[in-house]
């Protein structure tokens, strides 16, 4: 009987460690998938800033993994979330590997806030400064190097 159990727990064992490694070895791997575009505009003169493919992000699951596990995010890539409503809110970087500018958006299509250089795999709460309905990520550095303001505006195209 004692020889059936500690067989019955070396295989028990064993197949645990076995499947314990496979899962180490599956890595998540998220490509961009372009969605629309979207254009950056400057509040005082409606020049266009940037132009940017976007990915959409517009159900409950798309945005509560945003841009997790991706190891890249080109300089003319984006990722837009929308939102059914205008509210106050809150992103953080968990599972994001690549740093962001997290920019606030509010239902008129105007920029009312940035968090920018979210660090990655920070859980920290970055919130927004002002109700929003749309919510733009792209990479860290570039909402400077755009020189975005508040009252800055975007207007997009889904494909």
């Amino acid at each position: 009987m004692n020889y059936f159990l500690v067989i019955f727990c070396i295989t028990l064992f064993i197949g645990c460690k076995e499947e314990k490694r496979n899962v180490t070895k599956d890595k998540v791997v998220v490509n961009f998938k372009k969605e629309g575009t979207l254009f950056i505009s400057r509040a005082s003169s409606d020049a266009i800033i940037k132009t940017l493919d976007i990915e959409i992000a517009d159900n409950d699951y798309e945005t509560q993994t945003g841009l997790m596990y991706r190891s890249k995010l080109e300089s003319n890539n984006g990722m837009l979330f929308i939102f059914p409503d205008v509210d106050f809110r809150s992103f953080y970087m968990k599972n994001t590997k690549i740093p962001l500018d997290i920019i606030y958006i509010n239902e008129n299509k105007e920029i009312v806030s940035f968090q920018k250089n979210a660090k990655p795999f920070d859980e920290t709460s970055l919130p927004s400064e002002a109700p929003a309905k749309y919510v733009l990520e792209i990479n860290a550095g570039l909402s400077d190097e755009w020189q975005l303001e508040v009252g800055d505006k975007i207007s997009f195209e889904v494909l």
